[in-house]
């Protein structure tokens, strides 16, 4: 694969980052039109996806920081390749930053909750896909060991440099796999949105959908770094998922409990 794309003399353009710059590009361009369609503002929606995302950058790289401040420290010029570094934790500390920054820019902006989260659902979807490809090229995230035929294998000395990916070793190209799932499902989400039943529909599906995604993608990716819950039963990446199935199937409960409510106090 191509951890980086092209070279402007000593300067990198790395594959992740490009890869997955053009991803939230093309999301936040799809958030406009996903808005319109749920009946929520388009301009507030692109405010809250830029504060969001903001968050989650600034927030996943000062953390990253503060973990290795003695070392940085002592080597400041590590602070460059910081861009390059990508591991479960700091993604899942990325989304808890532009979480917690959505909600607030929501809230200062008066955007109707289920409304937008169902306007974004799609674009999120569209923007981990994208993301996943550029996993793929960077070669983090890896798969497992595999003898398959379509198998990837690296050769890029940069790929074991930056995300200690094994070179010469056949690897299950679970991003792939990702990134044609979380398309499919931004698809059917866009497709779904129009007619769903009530607000809210388009986030739970999201939500429980990426969490089947991540899980399944999980078995055939190489377990290192990841954590070990229950005896190895599980990585750190499959409890999220879990706990993502369960949050979208309670969100899609609720907003039916809540419509059927609705729907027996008008009778």
């Amino acid at each position: 694969m191509h951890p980086v794309l092209f070279h402007f003399g000593a300067i990198l353009i790395p594959a992740y980052g490009a890869v997955t710059a053009l991803g939230v590009l093309l999301a936040l361009g799809l958030a406009l039109r996903t808005a319109r369609i749920a009946g929520v503002d388009a301009n507030a929606v692109w405010n809250l996806c830029i504060v969001a995302l903001f968050a989650a950058l600034a927030g996943s790289r000062l953390l990253l920081v503060a973990l290795n401040w003695t070392e940085l420290r002592l080597h400041p010029a590590w602070m460059l390749n910081l861009a390059m570094i990508h591991h479960p934790l700091l993604a899942a500390a990325g989304a808890a930053f532009g979480l917690v920054a959505a909600v607030i820019s929501a809230h200062w902006q008066r955007l109707p909750v289920w409304k937008t989260a169902d306007a974004l659902a799609a674009p999120l979807a569209l923007g981990l896909a994208f993301e996943q490809i550029g996993t793929l090229l960077a070669g983090s995230s890896y798969g497992s060991e595999t003898a398959v035929r379509w198998a990837v294998i690296y050769a890029d000395p940069l790929a074991a440099r930056w995300s200690g990916t094994p070179l010469g070793v056949p690897l299950h190209p679970v991003q792939a796999y990702a990134a044609v799932a979380f398309l499919t499902l931004s698809i059917g989400l866009l497709v779904w949105l129009p007619v769903r039943r009530q607000q809210g529909d388009a986030a739970g599906l999201g939500l429980a959908g990426a969490g089947v995604v991540v899980y399944l993608t999980e078995l055939v990716r190489d377990p290192v770094g990841r954590g070990s819950v229950l005896n190895g039963a599980l990585d750190g990446p499959q409890v999220a998922a879990v706990l993502m199935v369960l949050a979208g199937a309670a969100v899609l409960w609720e907003r039916r409990a809540t419509s059927t409510g609705i729907e027996e106090n008008n009778v």
